[in-house]
């Protein structure tokens, strides 16, 4: 029998799942498939619409290796799973002769731990083990979630947290799981032969697509010790995130919190002599934590300097001594053990690595309100890391909807570690970038409307002139808005302004529920708006006529005073770089892309644009930024915006009139 085409496998998989075969995505699929063919790197700009997924899977599945799928957030891990997956499957089932195997795998703190549910947690002022499901009361929430969790335990399958509908606090689900450093081991746990994360990687050594996120991913990467299975083919989905997930992943923090808790850990389990020593750095530490200034640390100040030495010398006594000495009075002391040994480790470790000083960490320190004050380590740039780790002996697949910043992929080819596209170099891994374009017809679907009247915005400063535009938007809307602000201060700001101003539409405010629960507030009534900061800009998907007007107040550039930014940006400058524009004006350009693609989600959908931020038509930067944009009608004509706005407006509640009819037609009869 002739081996099936790739056209024939991607029509069977779109047919499958109930879609519509679109030029982009038979682009997408053929360069994927010469990829995993060659061993080669490519990177894929899918616009929304393209159906990507499906762009990478069927040659992914045709190929025939085992391949690695990562995405930085669950409802595209749970959309691949639970539906692109198990269809796709089923389609190509005939035309292949094979079924796949697909599965889920996650870090081990996302699965249920049954040596914690059954055994107890350790707990820093008792002996021994504490049962959480005596101590917590059953009437409080915590108690509820805790019950409700040892019920679950009975009935699930694979004991990852995100099946348990609905879920639970994060307090509650630290008490029934724990991290890789706090782990037993299989072998030596009472309960390794049922546990959920074993089982989730015996399930992932079996298959031939497993899908990850980006952390695991980097943890795979950093850490030297593979969590994944060996894979041919790596494909990162929503790749735009890759490198802020791995720096997250690189970073390391110290806070007088955990660095108490680290010292309750230890007590019971050493001599007095070693945890007095770890008590008293730990004081001094936090004395010193007190007092400092929030920044960047160029350079390690004398008294910090010798607070974390004696820090990590404490912490080295203390591990060597944990090791050496046993205590049978204390109730399953191998938790016990296990779980202080993480926390003191993790302590010693960061304080090393501040020491070290090495040039491509930054270290700064930061108080936060709620949190309190916390001292920080993250690497320069992931770039070399990622060059090292990411492209070596396997094709890897980049994909995303924002790829191509300023016209072309090299900027975030840069930020992951490869060369200028083209290339070539004996440390430079060679790869192309392929732009696959959009099902939507952005000119004529949106207005990109820069407001150049407006004064140039001032940092922090209250701006009368851009809320009046706002209003005035809104109002010729009819509200249905999405508003994109730089700070959550200046979303405050307007949201607590316009609600005053122009009570008929309501505003919902981020944080004042659930991103979850607002988004479908914000979809359920076209009057409503909704202003937000950094998760809106990214996490919106509402086609339809709810939101026909995307706002940004301001150019998202990173704060000056952002120290990880400011460094980066130094660095570049130092080798001879515009770290301005390598920096500063990428991290914009991203997220500026990101927000205007909340705009138009299906082909159906009208609507405008609107960066309230004369710099965008002014400044020399601004064409870079335009061109990271979908391709929009551009103007800064604000009468003929709020005409166009007003047409939309009148459009869709006509619309909205005439579905409603026969419904009412029926209830009359």
């Amino acid at each position: 029998m002739t081996k099936p085409s790739l056209p024939e496998l991607l029509h069977a998989a779109v047919s499958a799942v109930g879609g519509t075969e679109r030029p982009g995505q038979v682009t997408m699929a053929e360069a994927v498939a010469e990829a995993i063919d060659d061993g080669s790197h490519l990177l894929v700009q899918a616009g929304t619409g393209t159906g990507k997924s499906l762009g990478y899977l069927v040659p992914a599945l045709a190929h025939g290796e085992r391949v690695i799928v990562a995405t930085a957030t669950l409802a595209l891990q749970r959309q691949l799973v639970e539906r692109d997956l198990p269809r796709t499957v089923d389609a190509l089932h005939p035309l292949l002769r094979r079924r796949p195997e697909f599965a889920m795998l996650k870090g081990r703190s996302n699965y249920l731990c049954l040596h914690r549910l059954h055994e107890g947690m350790p707990q820093d002022e008792e002996e021994g083990l504490f049962d959480q499901f005596e101590a917590a009361a059953p009437t409080s929430k915590l108690g509820q979630d805790l019950l409700r969790l040892r019920d679950w335990a009975d009935e699930t399958e694979s004991g990852d947290r995100d099946d348990l509908t609905p879920g639970v606090s994060d307090r509650a689900w630290a008490q029934v799981s724990v991290s890789s450093r706090e782990c037993l081991g299989a072998s030596k746990c009472a309960y390794g032969a049922e546990c959920f994360a074993e089982m989730a990687r015996e399930r992932a050594k079996l298959a031939e697509v497993v899908v990850t996120n980006h952390a695991l991913l980097a943890i795979d990467a950093i850490e030297g010790a593979p969590v994944l299975p060996q894979h041919e083919v790596l494909i990162v989905d929503e790749a735009h995130e890759l490198v802020s997930r791995v720096t997250g992943v690189a970073t390391g923090e110290l806070t007088p919190g955990q660095v108490n808790r680290a010292v309750r850990r230890a007590a019971k389990l050493v001599n007095e002599k070693a945890a007095d020593q770890l008590q008293t750095a730990a004081e001094g530490f936090e004395r010193l934590m007190e007092l400092a200034l929030p920044g960047r640390l160029e350079e390690i100040p004398e008294d910090l300097g010798y607070a974390l030495m004696a820090l990590r010398d404490a912490a080295r006594t203390v591990i060597t001594a944990i090791g050496a000495t046993r205590d049978k009075s204390v109730q399953d002391e191998d938790a016990v053990r296990k779980q202080a040994l993480a926390s003191v480790e993790t302590v010693h470790d960061v304080a090393e690595r501040v020491l070290n000083g090495s040039e491509w960490d930054v270290v700064w320190y930061e108080r936060h309100d709620r949190f309190g004050a916390s001292l920080r380590v993250a690497p320069m740039s992931v770039s070399g890391l990622l060059r090292e780790k990411l492209f070596a002996d396997r094709a890897v697949v980049l994909t995303s909807a924002t790829l191509k910043l300023g016209g072309d992929f090299n900027g975030v080819g840069a930020s992951l570690g490869l060369g200028p596209e083209g290339a070539e170099g004996d440390d430079l891994p060679k790869w192309k970038g392929v732009d696959v374009g959009s099902p939507f017809d952005y000119r004529r679907q949106g207005i990109l409307y820069v407001a150049k009247h407006l004064a140039r915005p001032a940092r922090d400063g209250e701006r009368a002139d851009m809320l009046d535009e706002l209003t005035e938007l809104i109002q010729a809307a009819g509200g249905r808005t999405l508003g994109l602000f730089s700070s959550m201060r200046a979303a405050q700001l307007a949201a607590e302004e316009l609600r005053s101003r122009i009570p008929e539409f309501p505003i919902l405010l981020q944080g004042e529920e659930t991103l979850g629960e607002l988004i479908k507030n914000f979809a359920a009534d076209p009057k409503t708006c909704l202003f937000g900061t950094l998760s809106l800009w990214q996490g919106v998907d509402v086609p339809g006529p709810s939101c026909q007007l995307v706002v940004m107040d301001k150019i998202p550039f990173p704060r000056p005073d952002d120290p990880l930014m400011s460094a980066r940006q130094k660095a570049v400058e130092d080798a001879g770089g515009n770290g301005f524009m390598a920096v500063a004006a990428t991290h914009a350009a991203l997220l500026m892309a990101q927000g205007a693609g909340r705009l138009v989600r299906a082909s159906g959908d009208r609507g405008v644009v609107a960066v309230l931020d004369q710099r965008l038509a002014t400044a020399r930067y601004g064409g870079y930024l335009k061109a990271s944009l979908p391709d929009f009608w551009y103007t800064t004509d604000r009468n003929q915006v709020r005409k166009s706005l007003a047409a939309i407006d009148a459009a869709a509640k006509q619309t909205e009139t005439q579905a409603e009819t026969p419904a009412a037609a029926a209830k009359v009869m």
